[in-house]
Parts: C-alpha cells; structure tokens; sequence
C-alpha cells in the first residue's frame, strides 16, 4: 500500500519555517567550554529535510524569512545551490536575526545542542507573506513544529495548511518539537493537536506524541494517540522509538515496523530530519509505506555517521546501498 498525490503540481513538495545557521563542533570528543573551532552549515528542520529531498532528486520549494545580512545570503545561496526554489523566501527588513545552533559531540552517546532563538527572523513570517498561488503548485506541503511556537509565525504556518486543504495539497507535520521556544507544554499540545488534525501524515518521535498529547513523557501509548487521531484527517501516522526503530499506523488498520540500522555514530542529531526527507522521498515516488520506513531508518543511519546534518543528506544510491547490505546480512 502507498500513499496517493497529485503527479500534475510544479513542486514535490514546499516546506515552510526555519532555515538558520548551525555551528558543529569540528573538535569531537570534548565539551563545549573547551571547542574552538566550528563548521558552519545551514539548518532547522524543514531546511535540512528540504535540501534531503532536493538531493534525493524531488523538485523543492521553501516558505520563510531570513535575516537581511551574511547569515541571511549564507542561507539563501546554499539552498539555492541545493536545487531549491527560493522565490517564497521573504528578506526580514526589521532586524531580526537568523537562529545560531551550537552543536557539541563530547561522544556519539553524547551530544547536545545550544540555541540561539531569541527574535530569530523564520519567527517573523507573517501571514500576508505566505502566498496561495505557490502553495497551490506543491502535490505536499511540509510543517514543523517549531512554526508554531510564536506569532506571526503560528499564523503562517495555520494559513499555509488552510491553503493546503483548498488545492488539494498533501499535509505533512514534523513534529519537530523544541522546549525552549515554547511558552509552555499546555500551549504546544494546543498548536500541535490543532495542526496535527489537519494533517494527511504526522511525523514524530514517541516523545513528541506525548507533548502534544499534554502527557508526560513515557506516559503515552502507540495505540491510543492513533485510536485519537484516525478520528480526524490524518490516514498515515509514523511513530519513532530511537532504537528500537519505529512504526507506521494506517487508517486502514495496517501496521507496519521499521527498524533502526547499525552505523558507526558520530553524533545524534540530524537523524530526524534525514530520516523525515527519506521518508517522504519513498512516499512521494510510490513506494509502499514498508520500504519508506527503510528509507527513513537508512538515512538516519547515514548523516549520524557523519559531521553536519544538511550537508550529509544521502543520495538514493547511497540509501539502496545500506538497505542492501542490511538485507544481505
């Protein structure tokens, strides 16, 4: 079974929301106090996932707003350069500044990100900016969560879905979910659940599920937030359990696992954005949901191997290889 797009739209697939700066240690194995030295790329997650499916050789639009300065033209170019379209993406002549992630790999177990989110510019996109004769061009409109965190941004991203359901465009959330650009947990499960409804496919880790279902994390259940969620739009549901891999719930009661593959880890983060681009890929290009889930795992297992996230997006060559060998074994 596959999942059903429009094959007569301009783009595969349109993301909307952050595109920023990250910093990745280029020192492995040490604190953060003690890194000197840092490679910059660009990311967010709609970027990353974006510049995956570009690479992976879907046709890609992008919606956002970037800072009027180097940070700004860094973004702009390298998405360019990445094959995607970059009309829709709106220059902020009010200041803002693009959001900095510092990136630290003490050891593959252990790494963690420092986020500089403050008045960060994708936050600024107004509605007015966000236009429905490009949305209209797209067979699927991609999400995250962290849109949703602020205004003018919350209502973008709502008026972009709204202009998704009206041309019959695919809604995809990514969850995507970061505590520190959020008021609170009750405000998040209010935005997440709202969008999440009117989604054709929700995207998420277990962890993630539970935010939006206000619970505590470890409380939530696979089978209810599905039992939840078939009530509404939704007719995919893909559940991430690190590890352990993860799960794909239709409406129509197929369940399907997809499991997580072995690679030499260098860091943690990334897996999420590449695994989502992969995913979608699988999905877009008629593949049925069990090899998408392969996609996704082969993917994540690729960019943890290596140093940045955006820049170490896989090729479909690369992706076929490691679930080959995989299967060989």
């Amino acid at each position: 079974m596959g999942f059903k797009f429009n094959n007569d739209r301009i783009y595969d697939i349109i993301a909307i929301g952050r595109a920023c700066i990250d910093l990745n240690a280029a020192e492995y194995n040490r604190p953060m106090e003690e890194t000197m030295t840092f490679s910059k790329y660009v990311g967010g997650s709609p970027a990353n996932i974006a510049i995956g499916c570009s690479k992976l050789g879907l046709k890609v639009g992008f919606i956002g707003k970037i800072p009027d300065d180097q940070h700004g033209n860094f973004i702009k170019k390298y998405m360019a350069d990445a094959g995607i379209n970059t009309s829709n993406m709106v220059i902020d002549k009010e200041g803002h500044k693009a959001g900095l992630t510092f990136t630290e790999i003490k050891s593959p177990e252990e790494c963690s990100i420092l986020m500089y989110r403050e008045k960060a510019a994708d936050l600024y996109l107004n509605p007015s900016e966000v236009h429905e004769e490009y949305i209209k061009q797209a067979k699927v409109l991609l999400v995250s969560g962290t849109a949703l965190a602020q205004s003018p941004s919350r209502e973008a991203a709502i008026k972009a879905v709204g202009l998704a359901r009206k041309n019959d465009v695919k809604v995809i959330f990514e969850l995507d979910y970061r505590p520190y650009t959020w008021k609170s947990k009750e405000e998040t499960a209010v935005y997440y659940s709202l969008i999440a409804e009117q989604a054709d496919i929700v995207i998420g880790t277990r962890d993630e599920y539970d935010t939006m279902e206000n619970l505590e994390e470890g409380m939530g259940e696979n089978q209810k937030s599905v039992n939840f969620l078939f009530k509404h739009r939704p007719g995919l549901l893909v559940i991430k359990h690190g590890v352990e891999g993860s799960y794909a719930y239709t409406r129509a009661g197929d369940v399907f696992r997809g499991h997580a593959y072995k690679s030499r880890v260098l860091k943690t983060f990334g897996a999420g954005d590449s695994y989502a681009s992969a995913l979608l890929y699988a999905l877009i290009r008629g593949k049925d949901i069990e090899t998408a889930l392969k996609f996704g795992s082969a993917s994540a297992a690729i960019v943890v191997s290596k140093h940045s996230s955006s820049e170490a997006m896989p090729t479909v060559d690369e992706i076929e290889q490691l679930i080959s060998e995989n299967e060989k074994k």
